[in-house]
């Protein structure tokens, strides 16, 4: 592992999670919970099969990534974030706000992954009928995306799940994702900019959040407002 050899918070975290990847990885597991290798491979499209197992190791080593064996049938190597891993999500949610401005320029050759709008959607999303019962929407797929679930005025963000049945699901255009849940898109023209909305529509406009107030905010900023907005995990 590479050291700033600097006696400073930040040199010394960088020294922990400042490599390429390290983060990605962080932003897996954040997103999914448990992960075996492969799954990680999936969620991570362009790392190098040992450079992934080098990274793991000196996670592991770092205290922020703890692996066990997943018993039979799987039959295989599972990681987890440790406490330590898991205090970087609010370094990770402040990083994604950071970094949201640049989602305005839609890059057609970088790759997309449904389940990567989960810690977004986190802050995003919201309950717009708070008093009625539950219901929950897919982005994506079952193999790749996310389940929110709109309660009584709490939202929950969770990896898709087969055994969620959803009323709702929206799959297609990235650009067109992010448009619609940050609130520049509105869900009647949805269909015209490459989303597909399969299902109850009422139920993908309860869980949209609106425009920010300022205009020169990042709609993904919302995270960082108060409001009824509940994602079930540590704000």
């Amino acid at each position: 592992m590479k050291t700033y050899r600097q006696y400073c918070a930040l040199a010394r975290g960088l020294d922990l999670v400042g490599d390429r990847w390290t983060l990605l990885i962080v932003r897996e597991l954040l997103s999914l919970g448990e992960c075996r290798y492969s799954d990680l491979q999936r969620g991570l499209p362009g790392i190098a099969s040992n450079l992934l197992a080098q990274r793991l190791r000196e996670m592991e080593d770092s205290g922020l990534v703890r692996r066990t064996a997943l018993p039979r049938p799987a039959h295989a190597t599972a990681f987890t974030l440790t406490a330590r891993g898991a205090a970087l999500q609010g370094v990770v949610r402040e990083f994604v706000k950071w970094g949201a401005p640049l989602m305005a320029a839609d890059e057609a050759q970088d790759t997309f992954r449904a389940h990567w709008l989960m810690l977004p959607l986190r802050g995003l999303c919201r309950d717009n009928e708070p008093h009625s019962g539950r219901v929950v929407v897919r982005v994506g797929t079952v193999d790749d995306g996310c389940d929110i679930t709109a309660d009584s005025g709490t939202v929950h963000v969770a990896p898709s799940h087969p055994a969620v049945d959803p009323v709702a699901t929206v799959t297609g255009d990235s650009a067109a994702l992010v448009a619609l849940f940050t609130g520049q898109l509105p869900l009647e023209a949805s269909s015209s900019s490459g989303l597909l909305i399969d299902g109850d529509a009422a139920a993908v406009r309860r869980i949209i959040g609106g425009m920010p107030t300022a205009p020169n905010e990042s709609p993904l900023n919302r995270s960082a407002q108060g409001g009824p907005t509940k994602d079930g995990g540590p704000r």
